[in-house]
């Protein structure tokens, strides 16, 4: 099964062409003309669609604490990147990523910078 990831507006629509490969079917909220949209419209949107949420936004660890999955969250902190560190950080982390889709218990995936 192919991981959809629905990326926040806190990253770069930009980052769409760099992640399709490996992530087909991902998707921007902003392209989905979801911009602005609250963090619980977006959860739901997510849930409802079968995406991944990709954000830097901490907020939502708090809704999958309380609301446990799905969708499942995969949070970046990786501070104020360019999309190119940013993509490479998400396609470096594929494996995990993938692991933390199927795997049956987990909710919320933090993602720290890939190292050189």
């Amino acid at each position: 099964m192919s991981v959809k990831l629905l990326l926040d507006e806190n990253l770069s629509e930009r980052l769409l062409p760099l992640l399709l490969e490996r992530f087909p079917e991902s998707a921007h909220i902003r392209l989905l003309g979801l911009g602005g949209a609250r963090d619980e419209m977006l959860w739901s949107y997510a849930a409802h669609h079968g995406f991944v949420l990709v954000t830097k936004d901490e907020d939502f660890l708090s809704l999958s604490a309380m609301r446990g999955f799905p969708p499942k969250v995969v949070c970046l902190a990786i501070g104020n990147v360019s999309n190119a560190i940013t993509a490479s950080c998400l396609l470096s982390h594929t494996d995990a990523i993938t692991d933390f889709v199927d795997h049956p218990e987990t909710y919320f995936l933090l993602l720290l910078p890939s190292q050189p």
